[in-house]
């Protein structure tokens, strides 16, 4: 696994391709009092890119043309949690978005089990460990905590390749492309406080 920590924001000129895996880490889950504090990304080749940001004023320009390229693909898992987060710190909208937590659930009504934890077991046969998810990401970072971070996108790409193909047989691919449309609203709706399902009686 290659983990390359950066200070900030991206390196200037990095090419990451055209589909890459994005996750952020948090203080907690409330968005106005615990910080964004670092985003990781994957190429799917084994690599990790972690910017540890600048909670001072978040300036990451490079991080922000990237996520806001319409051009390349970013695969998330519960991407509303994080595209929350990066519009509230980073003070920008993402642009075509993947979810394998949304994927999953269209495709595995076999399972009401849809953590990436369980994915990456069922699909890459791997037992990642958790332990560091409810850890300090605001400080310093040891090796076990850039290694959590690694895992929760290295294997998004194979993943969503996965889930995808359940999609098609099943004829969900539809579906699917509606809910991550409409994905971009939820998290407006969230940053707007409406937490319960619109939708109900």
């Amino acid at each position: 696994m290659n983990i390359k920590l950066h200070k900030s924001d991206l390196p200037d000129d990095l090419d990451l391709g055209n589909l890459i895996a994005v996750d952020g880490e948090f203080m907690g889950l409330n968005i106005r009092r615990d910080p964004l504090c670092l985003i990781q990304i994957s190429t799917g080749n084994s690599d990790a890119h972690i910017i540890q940001l600048n909670r001072n004023d978040y300036k990451a320009p490079n991080l922000v043309k990237l996520l806001n390229d319409e051009k390349i693909a970013k695969i998330f898992h519960y991407g509303r949690a994080d595209l929350a987060f990066i519009k509230y710190y980073l003070k920008t909208d993402t642009n075509n978005i993947l979810d394998t937590k949304i994927a999953s659930k269209l495709s595995r009504s076999y399972s009401d089990n849809h953590s990436l934890k369980t994915l990456i077991k069922e699909f890459i046969n791997v037992d990642i460990s958790k332990q560091f998810q409810n850890s300090d990401f605001g400080g310093e970072l040891t090796q076990a905590q850039l290694k959590y971070c690694a895992n929760d996108v290295i294997y998004l790409h194979k993943i969503h390749d996965e889930l995808n193909k359940i999609l098609v047989r099943e004829k969900r691919i539809d579906l699917y492309k509606q809910c991550l449309k409409f994905l971009k609203t939820r998290v407006e709706l969230d940053l707007a406080f409406f937490k319960d399902d619109i939708w109900a009686h």
